[in-house]
């Protein structure tokens, strides 16, 4: 499962998101299992967590979280293990937990921060990101061996297809800003109206993103 959070302090609002694992959905939706997972959360936002080794050097009511972990396949009869931790700041967090079964627990959280004006849409960006799953939040952040690797497939597959070598670097930057519009988050067509951009929704309000975080149990690396 994720479990999720919301503080708010004098400087704005903190988002956190922590994967839980089990070995069995049966474990998972358990009351006991959730609340456990809930209690790692709160030490994580207690020691101020931002990574997942900080998360398991955090105090817990006895000893550290990851010796709490360690000792609850005891508990559960089942190996328990953290995943993906996540936070996100800003003036405003918003925070989408999914369900995909009303018995399970959330299994996708997505986390938005924006200023104060751009929280009048936050909590659509929410529902966006857990539905669509942006990597990246504008495109000056996806990372320049990204950009490389796409653009050089983009580049091999136009001329695999025997497209005129002068018309080659229109059709690349094509290709580059279909990938751009699948995994950037401001520039994915909005998935109520997709004749407008979640860059759109933040300009009807005058507001913006700050960060975003989505956390997917079983997706991720540890990190």
């Amino acid at each position: 499962m994720v479990a999720s959070t919301v503080v708010t302090t004098d400087e704005g609002q903190t988002g956190y998101a922590l994967e839980l694992n089990s070995e069995t959905d049966f474990v998972a939706k358990t009351p006991k299992f959730v609340d456990f997972a809930h209690a790692i959360l709160g030490y994580a936002v207690n020691a101020g967590a931002g990574t997942v080794g900080e998360v398991l050097a955090a105090p817990g009511d006895d000893g550290t979280v990851k010796e709490s972990v360690d000792e609850a396949a005891a508990l559960f009869g089942e190996h328990v293990k953290i995943g993906q931790f996540a936070t996100v700041s800003g003036p405003h967090v918003e925070i989408y937990a999914h369900r995909k079964s009303v018995e399970l627990p959330p299994s996708i959280v997505a986390m938005i921060a924006t200023d104060g004006a751009g929280a009048a849409v936050a909590h659509e960006v929410a529902l966006q990101i857990a539905a669509m799953g942006a990597q990246w939040l504008r495109r000056e952040d996806v990372p320049e061996d990204v950009v490389e690797s796409e653009r050089r497939v983009a580049t091999e597959k136009s001329q695999s297809e025997g497209k005129p070598e002068k018309i080659i670097p229109k059709i690349v930057e094509g290709r580059m800003n279909a990938f751009y519009k699948e995994n950037v988050l401001l520039e994915q067509a909005y998935v109520k109206d997709t004749s407008t951009t979640v860059a759109d929704l933040f300009a009807k309000v005058g507001g913006k993103a700050v960060a975003f975080a989505r956390i997917e149990v079983g997706k991720g690396e540890e990190k």
